[in-house]
């Protein structure tokens, strides 16, 4: 059919595609892009054998290691790397749990954690453990007073707290709370993946995760920090060598390339944190005042103020947040949705839920180092009209 378009037609008249949305993951840092090539070609072999190559592989892995602990201010072997964030979490709270067994079975954290957490706390509770959720504000911020109590139970063995928000953007009184987890002698899990490699960490925790794909770094790469002293028993560490946990990877063969990249994206990162924030706080900014301008009955979530400066939340009356995002990629848009229901939960967020904040029509947007003033502003150019034209295919009109 000669008539019919191909590829490069289509091509044409495709919008270019702004992705805002590396609050689920970033694209690959430059920097991480070379050394993953690079260590492809050096890194390949076993770093746990004697070999020439196994030890050229170990070299690699240790100046990771190194590089990873001295961008978060740890000590070496406080630091594993793990298979992806989702292991890092769920090895340091069925971990930190396991290793304080004897002082209690209770895990208090709070309502807004991460479906990792959330996961691995029904794991804890099917094994005859207690979980307790703590709850936020509409800022979607913990009380003070009430994490201070729930922590301060009796047989409470580990606590959890997201450092800031992964939908919202909401930063959480870390210093507050540990402080309160000290008092009580219970050691405090942080999953930091929002802010690592663009916000410091307030200092106090005992476990913290993150995930290399947040920051610039490949895929399959989680970083699990267990503080010196913290009693820790993690899951399957039958399975699990001492030579790898000597080594900080494991169990199983680490992916030294990904692990390589990781590193140096993270310490890119970080060289550009301090500009980086200042300059998507800026944007973020405009998308919270432009969208609450232009788009009737609509709700920005999260502190304005004390959070994270690349993540943006709001949420649309009457319309579907599934429709809305498709209806925003094929503008050329890539965003998420905290509304959007999965076939294996079949119910909006946990965390607005937790907020109380509407959940209809929610979008997240999340820039990073590669996102444009020209997107973010093309972006509030085109929402108003896309918002409406859904409205009213669902009969809404008048607003």
């Amino acid at each position: 059919m000669s008539g019919t378009p191909g590829p490069e037609r289509y091509r044409e008249h495709m919008p270019d595609q702004a992705y805002l949305d590396s609050a689920t993951a970033a694209p690959l840092h430059p920097a991480a892009r070379e050394a993953l090539l690079a260590a492809l070609s050096d890194g390949w072999s076993d770093p746990a054998r004697l070999y020439t190559q196994a030890r050229r592989a170990r070299q690699l892995l240790d100046a990771a290691r190194a590089a990873v602990a001295e961008c978060l201010g740890v000590r070496v072997p406080e630091v594993t790397f793990t298979a992806n964030g989702t292991d890092a979490v769920r090895r340091a709270v069925l971990g930190g749990l396991a290793g304080r067994r004897r002082t209690g079975r209770v895990f208090a954290h709070s309502a807004i954690e991460h479906s990792a957490v959330l996961h691995a706390a029904e794991e804890h509770v099917s094994a005859g453990g207690e979980a307790v959720s703590v709850p936020v504000d509409r800022l979607g911020r913990i009380d003070p007073d009430a994490w201070r109590a729930a922590v301060s139970a009796d047989g409470v063995a580990l606590a959890a707290l997201i450092a800031a928000s992964h939908e919202v953007g909401t930063a959480q009184p870390l210093s507050a709370a540990a402080e309160a987890c000290a008092a009580a002698g219970v050691p405090l899990m942080v999953d930091a993946s929002v802010l690592v490699g663009r916000l410091p960490v307030a200092p106090g925790w005992s476990l913290l995760t993150a995930s290399a794909r947040k920051w610039g770094g490949p895929g399959g790469v989680g970083v699990l920090v267990v503080r010196t002293g913290v009693r820790f028993d993690p899951p399957g560490s039958a399975a699990w060598s001492q030579p790898e946990r000597a080594a900080g990877y494991g169990p199983g063969a680490p992916d030294l390339p990904a692990i390589v990249a990781a590193a140096v994206a993270l310490r890119a990162a970080q060289a550009e944190a301090a500009g980086e924030a200042k300059r998507q706080r800026e944007l973020v900014d405009r998308i919270r005042t432009r969208v609450a301008a232009t788009v009737p009955d609509v709700e920005i979530v999260g502190d304005p103020d004390d959070r994270a400066p690349h993540i943006v939340t709001f949420s649309c009356l009457y319309v579907d947040g599934e429709s809305l995002l498709y209806a925003l990629d094929r503008r050329g848009f890539a965003v998420s949705s905290g509304s959007s229901c999965t076939s294996s939960t079949l119910r909006p967020s946990h965390v607005l839920e937790a907020m109380g904040a509407l959940s209809h029509g929610n979008v997240r947007v999340s820039l990073h180092r590669d996102t444009t003033d020209e997107q973010v502003e093309r972006f509030l150019i085109e929402l108003p009209g896309i918002v409406a034209e859904l409205r009213a295919e669902a009969g809404v009109v008048g607003l």
